[in-house]
């Protein structure tokens, strides 16, 4: 309970009016006078808010696109999908949602897929889609679009490929699938789709009780400077439902934008190699 006090402010006993100056009104809030303030005690078990941490404010650096820098302080990055309940009760296909981390388990991007109905009924996972991927404030900071094409070794004409955009609009690289007769390998390409680092896959995609990894290369394949891990699940998750988890390593001071097509060339070896379940099959 408030009240509104009108002060005119007299100052000394003399009357501002005597002099004509007009005086301007001062409001002050306060409690009724005589009135004691009583706060109910709060209830057993209350907690105050607690601010979030959130991740720390960095500087852009020259040439990092919006939204990107913090990935020219990491040298890892986790990839978790969530598990859909659709999915697992029913095994219709949903569009796949990620939470991508660092190293201590703190949310650094979170990644939705978008792709109509039929193309995820009919296609499956050689559908198209795009992937939005978004930092902590919302902001979407990456757009990933992969285009329908088909995935048969005999056509190497109409190969998997991926384009990579940060912000949303401007392409600053892409992942395309090449052509071999028995390994997963991929091209890292940068804005100018000009080849920069390789992806070599196993001869085996399955594996149990095991990661499966693929290896980021030189171009001539001689030296590895990363990798992409898929991580065993443990039997139940990896028998019901398709909700993989990837480890990422590069080099801490590689290109900021050559890290974002890695980082997109896992979602697109994910839908290639293990978005499957046992109901889909």
């Amino acid at each position: 309970f408030h009240s509104f006090i009108f002060i005119l402010g007299q100052e000394a006993g003399i009357n501002g009016t005597e002099f004509n100056v007009p005086m301007t009104p001062v409001y002050t809030i306060g409690p009724h006078p005589g009135v004691p303030q009583v706060h109910p005690p709060p209830p057993a078990g209350f907690l105050p808010p607690q601010v979030p941490m959130g991740m720390p404010e960095l500087d852009r650096p020259l040439g990092c696109p919006p939204g990107l820098q913090y990935l020219t302080q990491v040298d890892q990055l986790l990839v978790h999908q969530k598990v859909e309940l659709m999915e697992v009760l029913m095994g219709w296909e949903t569009n796949n949602q990620y939470v991508i981390k660092n190293s201590l388990g703190q949310q650094v991007f979170f990644a939705a897929e978008e792709a109509d109905c039929c193309s995820r009924v009919v296609c499956g996972p050689l559908r198209s889609f795009q992937l939005h991927i978004h930092d902590n404030m919302g902001q979407e900071v990456m757009t990933l679009s992969r285009p329908l094409n088909c995935s048969s070794c005999w056509l190497p004409c109409c190969l998997q490929e991926l384009e990579v955009q940060s912000p949303p609009g401007s392409p600053i690289g892409f992942v395309m699938q090449s052509w071999h007769p028995f390994l997963p390998k991929f091209m890292i390409q940068n804005e100018r789709r000009e080849p920069v680092l390789k992806i070599v896959g196993p001869f085996c995609d399955c594996k149990c009780c095991s990661d499966v990894n693929f290896e980021v290369t030189s171009l001539d394949e001689s030296s590895v400077i990363g990798r992409i891990s898929k991580q065993w699940s443990g039997f139940e998750a990896e028998a019901f439902t398709d909700a993989d988890n990837f480890g990422l390593q590069f080099p801490k001071d590689l290109d900021v934008k050559i890290k974002a097509v890695i980082l997109g060339a896992c979602f697109l070896i994910d839908f290639m190699y293990f978005e499957h379940t046992p109901n889909q099959e």
